[in-house]
């Protein structure tokens, strides 16, 4: 039986999650590995909701900044409107600083539509007007 612990960051209690599984099972004469885990340590439904995420399809809400033009700053800061499978971070990161937009720019205004085929949109996190 595989062991592995976590810290929940759903919420300001930062829960440690004790998570045992992955126990192989049989049916009907064949054996096959079925994800059954035992979750202890949190102390809300949003502990259990973050170890079931973690190790089925982890996920991460990017921020990061764009290159603006006609602002008072060269960077505008934005986030995913949702969180992405943390396995595009680093595609995302990628296609994020190869982007430019032009100023005035509102707070939740979106900056990248449908990112990465995920059907999540970049949207700015502050607003920047034109110099």
């Amino acid at each position: 039986m595989e062991e592995k612990k976590l810290t929940c960051i759903s919420c300001p209690i930062g829960c440690r999650l004790r998570i045992e599984g992955v126990k192989a099972k049989q049916e009907n004469g064949i054996q096959e590995k079925k994800n059954e885990w035992t979750i202890t340590g949190n102390k809300c439904q949003r502990g259990l909701e973050y170890a079931l995420t973690e190790l089925t399809r982890p996920q991460r809400i990017l921020t990061s900044t764009v290159k603006i033009e006609a602002a008072n700053f060269k960077r505008l800061p934005v986030r995913t409107n949702k969180p992405i499978p943390k396995s595009l971070i680093f595609q995302g990161v990628d296609c994020i600083n190869k982007t430019v937009v032009e100023a005035p720019i509102k707070m939740g205004d979106v900056i990248i539509k449908n990112f990465l085929d995920t059907g999540v949109d970049v949207i700015a996190s502050r607003s920047m007007s034109k110099v």
